[in-house]
């Protein structure tokens, strides 16, 4: 079995099959998640939904390979397969600061980020009403040493420092950018708390990078929950 239906066990059109075999949709999901565990370790945080994905990497003496992503990986809420629709890059100084940025239903998104290159502490704040760790924080740091990427659903207000000149971030989107649907918190809401100290060097003496838009962003306290 393994032999005959590894090329087409993830793909989207199961008629791609043999038709001399029946197929075994349980099966086939657990060749999936047992092939994707190889490649890469997937690790669900405490905010219920957040999810850090580390890949497997192969270095020889030419530099590294690793897979970023694999359609299958990841299901979204309701157990279906995530999809990506539009892919962002953005190159950042050392001390700049992005965020705290979301996109409010109908064009909710959830959001695959890493740092193809440089360092960042990538932040995501709960921002669901009826989530028991509504206005809670995670921050972990991307790098293109560790390679780690991190997933966060809609529900999530999500932001970055960059830790280094020239930091390359690149983050695939389930929904497309909506301008009347988009919404921000402030980076330094008292009441979340975020740390951004907590990955060298932290936060610049003079305080980050800020665009004009995110320096007034309201508190999390004057919005309604937008989720």
């Amino acid at each position: 079995y393994l032999r005959r239906t590894y090329a087409t066990t993830c793909s989207r059109d199961h008629r791609e099959f043999d038709a001399n075999y029946e197929f075994d949709f349980n099966a086939s999901r657990a060749l999936c998640i047992c092939f994707k565990w190889q490649l890469m370790k997937i690790e669900r945080l405490p905010l219920a939904g957040l999810i850090k994905l580390t890949p497997r990497q192969f270095a020889d003496d030419r530099g590294v390979f690793w897979e970023t992503w694999r359609e299958g990986m990841l299901d979204d809420a309701e157990g279906n397969p995530l999809e990506f629709v539009q892919e962002n890059l953005s190159i950042s100084k050392a001390g700049t600061l992005r965020g705290m940025h979301f996109q409010r239903a109908p064009h909710a998104q959830g959001k695959l980020v890493r740092a193809a290159s440089g360092r960042i502490f990538d932040v995501a704040v709960d921002v669901r009403v009826d989530s028991e760790t509504r206005g809670q924080w995670f921050g972990c740091e991307l790098s293109s040493q560790n390679a780690c990427q991190l997933w966060i659903p809609a529900g999530f207000a999500h932001g970055f420092l960059a830790l280094e000149d020239n930091c390359v971030v690149e983050y695939r989107c389930t929904s497309l950018y909506s301008p009347d649907s988009e919404g921000s918190i402030l980076w330094d809401d008292p009441a979340v708390g975020i740390d951004w100290n907590a990955a060298s060097p932290g936060l610049p003496a003079v305080g980050p990078l800020l665009s004009e838009k995110d320096a007034v962003a309201p508190l999390l306290a004057d919005i309604e929950w937008p989720f």
